[in-house]
């Protein structure tokens, strides 16, 4: 998604931007109804202008900030692929 261009950009390590890039990438292909925006200095995802799910980097990972709910929900689903989590976000190395 060209909206991200930029973000992406100043990523350092290649192999961080690749996988920021595909895992935006995914979800702007699996779900088109979505609005990208930064905001923040962070990519996110709005519908109707209302937050869905939002990302930001450190160096060891990349944090998924979906709604509460959405983790509530897969907690257990989360725990099993060996991601660590908290009540706002979910580290994927």
């Amino acid at each position: 998604m060209t909206v991200f261009a930029d973000f992406l950009a100043q990523i350092a390590d290649p192999q961080q931007r690749e996988r920021t890039q595909a895992v935006l990438d995914w979800l702007g292909e699996k779900f088109p109804q979505l609005d990208g925006k930064i905001a923040w200095n962070q990519p996110m995802f709005t519908d109707h202008g209302t937050f869905i799910i939002g990302f930001s980097l450190a160096k060891p990972h990349l944090a998924v900030a979906p709604e509460a709910a959405a983790i509530d929900h897969f907690a257990r689903e989360i725990e099993q692929a060996g991601y660590e989590h908290t009540k706002l976000l979910i580290r994927i190395p």
